[in-house]
């Protein structure tokens, strides 16, 4: 099982990986991090397509990573 457990979350971790990559970068620099933080949570910047489809993944990513993560953990112990 424990065996079986790390398998999936090596496969979960280069999903994730490949994921995040895939994405497109919202703006350089310092400047950019905090106008791009701003308008993402202000709601001025809608993503759509391809970029709202691989957000979504990358939650659902993250989260399948963490559970995996802590069923590992569980089991282990």
């Amino acid at each position: 099982m424990e065996v079986a457990l790390k398998i999936i979350l090596v496969i979960i971790s280069l999903g994730l990986i490949a994921v995040v990559l895939l994405q497109k970068g919202k703006s350089a620099g310092l400047s950019g991090a905090i106008s791009g933080g701003a308008e993402h949570l202000f709601g001025k910047q809608k993503a759509r397509g391809l970029d709202l489809f691989l957000s979504r993944l990358t939650m659902v990513m993250a989260a399948l990573f963490i559970i995996v993560a802590l069923m590992i953990g569980y089991v282990v112990d």
